[in-house]
Order: structure tokens, then sequence, then C-alpha cells
């Protein structure tokens, strides 16, 4: 029996040709009734893909028609049902991010790489950190802090020096950016089942955004972020090329 596919692509001319390329060759299923969902681009469409998709039941391939494509296949046209057959699957939690802006609205989103959250004003944030309901740090001031799930910590957290998690690791990485006080804060290791707050001090004075995998809410009040259990990305990978591998080999380079 053939394999179904479903066939996503970024708006860019690259993706669109491969699109356009392999639905002429493998046809087209839409992604409620495919057996797997293949998406065309770069991390962040990946991202997208999985945002989207996270109540199919579908798998999600990626094949890198983007820049970096830390969670994409090498892009090629032929073969594809074979690697598809073959391929290995990692399943991901994502972060469940609860904000509440100063003029008392709620927002939600998910994220699978890290919710970070960002000073919008000249001077740098300064944030309460409590972990489940015990604080932990009374006064971080730094330009950026993000808690990211081992999947997400080769992205932001690595460029600002934080920890790179085994995939299969049940902790979180806390890391702040441009830490001012205390001084030389290197952050911190969580277990997966912590829920952090953050409370924004002096909010008037030092106006604070949060970020969500590109879901951004302005002039915050407080976010509690925490992993969620209930939602399971499943990513597909060619053999070899997984992510335990990926997240192993970024540390030799």
């Amino acid at each position: 029996m053939s394999i179904k596919i479903a066939f996503l692509a970024s708006r860019t001319p690259v993706a669109q040709t491969a699109h356009a390329t392999l639905v002429d060759r493998y046809g087209d299923t839409e992604p409620e009734q495919a057996d797997v969902i293949v998406a065309l681009g770069g991390d962040g469409f990946m991202l997208h893909t999985l945002h989207a998709t996270q109540n199919l039941p579908a798998p999600v391939y990626g094949m890198n028609r983007g820049t970096v494509g830390f969670l994409m296949n090498e892009y090629r046209e032929s073969g594809l049902p074979e690697r598809l057959a073959l391929a290995e699957e990692e399943v991901i939690n994502p972060l469940s991010m609860r904000a509440m802006d100063r003029n008392g609205k709620l927002h939600k989103a998910l994220a699978i790489n890290e919710v970070s959250l960002l000073r919008a004003g000249p001077q740098a944030a300064k944030l309460k950190i409590t972990v489940d309901g015990r604080l932990r740090l009374a006064e971080l001031i730094c330009d950026w802090a993000l808690v990211a799930t081992p999947a997400g910590s080769t992205a932001y957290n690595y460029s600002a020096h934080g920890p790179i998690l085994p995939i299969g690791a049940d902790v979180l990485t806390l890391t702040a950016i441009a830490a001012f006080r205390p001084r030389r804060w290197r952050g911190a290791l969580l277990p997966k089942t912590a829920k952090v707050r953050f409370d924004v001090v002096e909010a008037d004075k030092r106006p604070v955004m949060a970020d969500a995998d590109s879901v951004s809410i302005a002039d915050i009040d407080w976010v509690e972020i925490r992993s969620e259990p209930s939602v399971r990305h499943r990513i597909l990978f060619d053999p070899g090329h997984g992510l335990e591998e990926r997240l192993i080999s970024e540390q030799f380079t």
C-alpha cells in the first residue's frame, strides 16, 4: 500500500519550486488524511508546521529548503517513500506560556523551542523569578531571559552560552542574556516538571515583552512557563541524523 503524503511549503521561491516538483512526482493528500506530512522550508517553517498540525495523527518529516535546517532532513527528490519508511521518530513536548499583560488580558501560547522575555525599552529588564511557588531570584537585571526545551537548547539559548540539553533529558534550561545583576549569573537547570514564573519589576520604567516561538505579547506584567506533556510533536528524521545525534554533534563543531 502506498504511503499518503501531504506536502506543505513555505512561501519562498525555492520551497515553492520543491513543492511543485514533489507533488507532481508523488501526488498530494490533505493533511487530515495523510500518513506523513512533509514540510519544505527552514526551521521557522518547521515550527509553524508542527504547531499547525499538532492535533493531527500524522508525524512531520522536514526537508531543508531554508537556511540552517536543524530540524530538517536533507532535500532530495528521489526515493522519498523509502526514506519515510526508514525514518526514525522523535517525540517532543512544547512549553506552555501564560502571560498577563498590564491591561489585565491573559495570553496563552505553546513554544517548541523557548519562551523568551525581552526588554522593550532603553533600560534592561528587571525580573523576579519564582520556581514552583518558591522565590529563587528576587532581582535579575538583564536584556533577555528565556526558558528552553532540549529541542530548543541549540537555538537562542546556545547563542546566549546556555547549555545544550540531550533530547531525552527531563530538564529545562533557564538562561539570561547580558545579565547585569547578579553579575555573570549563569542561569539554571530545572526539572521538566517545574513551573517557572517571571514577574516584571518596575514595568513602567522597564517594559518587557514575551515571545513564544514568534508569538509576541507586549507590555507584560507576569509570565508562567511549564512543559506541556499533553501535546506530543512527532518528528521524523533519516536514520543516524536525529535530534540526539545533532545535539551531540553541535557540541563538537
